[in-house]
């Protein structure tokens, strides 16, 4: 994997003789992997450089545009990237999808009559735009991670793996923590999560544009320090850190210096490489074998699936005894067109969770809030999926509370936060749940010695029959794991293993008879499971258990396809008739 560096400065562009050595031009990164596919992160003015440098390739052009936000220094360049105006060219363009208008009307924003001459219709290549939540997608053959940033405006940090190696980029963000902007302190929360989002990269482009010292002026503006990325990357385990977005106020000998210093008190012993991004930079990355795993529950939407936002307003619930505190949250759930219930003490607080069913709970970081917090996490079912925000200062500890909104912070501030909150909900993607007996059905299934065997004709024969007498392109026998599904038999794929967070099986095993989805995505539980919105594109799934005589369920016998579709009741009893023979060889393993 080849990464150049065409943009490197923050906020505002500043090219001349004293940003010669860093660069002047704003974020702007290209990836290409030995199989050709390209992607670019972030279009702003060192967009231009590149886009002339594609032009000279001299053949049609097609590649990826992965926006993290559409502030200015990131999108600015995107109507001057000559390859997007060229007929035959083809780019899909990817950015975070906010709670109204999508990623296409806000690019097409900054190309309205008032400011500026030619507007996003004059794009003459084939242009998709796909709007992304948290989660997990593909583009060719790089697997692609999202994640929210903290930023004063809803932004999306990616991770790209293929070839065996990973790159992250980060930008814009700032510490949830803000002591940790001056460098070491314990990871926690939110911050913790960021740095488990970097584990063991090969390279990650953060965010760094202030000094710790001129960070305090700064608290709020959504952007690191170079302590903190440099903190957070040791702690990940990464390889390689470029510190990126300078600040337009950093010459080059001011870089010079901050590097210098900061070199100086890492020493020399650190296995983390730390280098300022340089304008015109190429990194290459050979990877390792090895890449740690992990499983998300929220997917990013793909407009292939045609599905709209939904319409429906959100409600949250407020209890704020700070009045201050309490308005600017007001300002920041109004300004989204955001329906607030304003909640009272614990009894009520919980009554009008009941009564108003709230997607995301604020509460004052106060012994009552925290006592509010665990009322409403015993009430169960939807409760415990609930966001619960507590407000101000991060006290302690306190498992039921999902972060902290630190104080002070501004209605934009909070704007973004309550977007991320929101849109981590709506996103339609439930992994199943560890039913009890977990550790008892996993050692039987290891007894039976069957995962990562070769193939057996007596399963295969029997996935065969399943994908024939029921018309299913693919047919498997899958065996859950612990964090995998790995199938033993399968008729329609190539794909030997997938993630256990996406499976449906993992789901089938928790009932006693066939689990059938006529089309996924009318069932909340799959509609943005990254293999209904990307390949292999299911709309249908029937899966029967396979239980051992002992009552474990250890996988599955399925089938799926790719168009929504029925079983009848004699297709249903053939599905479990070939689940029981498959049991009986499960049982003679």
């Amino acid at each position: 994997m080849r990464v150049s560096f065409w943009g490197t400065r923050g906020s505002l562009a500043k090219p001349g003789p004293d940003t010669v050595r860093y660069g002047g031009n704003t974020s702007c990164v290209q990836v290409e992997t030995e199989a050709g596919t390209m992607v670019v992160l972030d279009c702003g003015t060192g967009a231009h450089g590149l886009g002339q440098e594609l032009m000279g390739l001299g053949q049609p052009l097609a590649g990826h545009i992965l926006i993290s936000h559409t502030h200015w220094d990131h999108i600015q360049g995107l109507p001057f990237f000559t390859p997007l105006f060229v007929p035959g060219n083809r780019w899909d363009v990817w950015g975070p999808r906010g709670l109204g208008d999508s990623l296409k009307a806000t690019l097409a924003g900054q190309m309205q009559y008032s400011y500026f001459p030619v507007t996003l219709d004059a794009l003459r290549a084939e242009v998709r735009y796909h709007d992304l939540v948290e989660g997990v997608f593909r583009i060719a053959e790089i697997e692609v991670r999202t994640r929210y940033l903290n930023h004063p405006a809803l932004a999306l940090g990616f991770r790209l793996e293929v070839d065996g190696a990973s790159v992250a980029y980060i930008c814009d963000h700032e510490p949830h923590a803000r002591e940790l902007a001056a460098g070491p302190g314990e990871l926690t929360g939110q911050d913790l999560a960021h740095a488990e989002f970097l584990r063991g990269a090969d390279l990650v482009i953060h965010d760094a544009q202030y000094s710790a010292s001129e960070y305090p002026a700064k608290i709020g503006w959504g952007h690191s320090t170079a302590d903190y990325a440099v903190h957070v990357c040791r702690a990940a385990g990464v390889r390689r850190l470029a510190l990126t977005h300078h600040d337009p106020l950093h010459d080059d000998d001011t870089m010079d210096r901050m590097m210098e210093d900061l070199l100086s008190r890492a020493g020399d012993d650190s296995p983390l490489e730390v280098f300022a991004a340089r304008e015109g930079q190429v990194v290459d990355l050979v990877g390792t074998s090895e890449r740690p795993k992990r499983a998300e529950r929220h997917a990013p939407r793909d407009p292939s699936a045609e599905r709209a936002a939904s319409s429906a307003r959100h409600r949250v619930l407020v209890a704020l005894a700070d009045s201050a505190e309490a308005e600017v949250i007001k300002q920041a759930l109004t300004a989204d067109d955001i329906d607030v219930v304003v909640g009272g003490g614990v009894e009520q607080l919980v009554e009008r969770y009941r009564s108003a069913e709230p997607e995301l709970l604020i509460l004052e970081a106060s012994a009552e809030g925290v006592a509010a917090c665990r009322a409403v996490r015993a009430l169960g079912d939807t409760a415990l999926d609930a966001p619960i925000i507590l407000v101000g200062e991060e006290v302690g500890s306190a498992a039921e509370v999902t972060e902290w909104l630190t104080t002070p912070f501004s209605a934009e501030y909070a704007r973004s936060r309550i977007r991320a909150w929101l849109l981590r909900v709506e996103s339609r993607w439930l992994s199943a749940p560890r039913a009890a007996g977990e550790e008892g059905r996993l050692a039987a299934l290891r007894k039976l010695a069957l995962l990562d065997s070769e193939p057996e004709e007596r399963f295969d024969r029997l996935t065969r029959l399943a994908a024939g007498l029921l018309q299913a392109p693919v047919s498997l026998v899958s065996l859950v794991d612990h964090d995998r599904q790995w199938f033993k038999s399968r008729v329609g794929t190539l794909i030997q293993e997938t993630p256990r967070d996406i499976s449906f099986c993992a789901h089938a095993i928790l009932g006693d008879d066939a689990m059938v989805i006529p089309d996924v995505l009318d069932d909340d539980r799959f509609a943005d499971n990254p293999i209904v919105v990307g390949p292999p594109h299911v709309r249908f799934y029937a899966g029967c258990p396979l239980t051992l005589p002992d009552g474990n369920a250890l996988g599955t016998l399925c089938v799926l396809d790719t168009k929504p579709r029925h079983l009848t009741g004699e297709q249903r009893a053939l599905l479990r008739d070939l689940a029981d023979l498959v049991e009986e060889e499960l049982a003679r393993s």
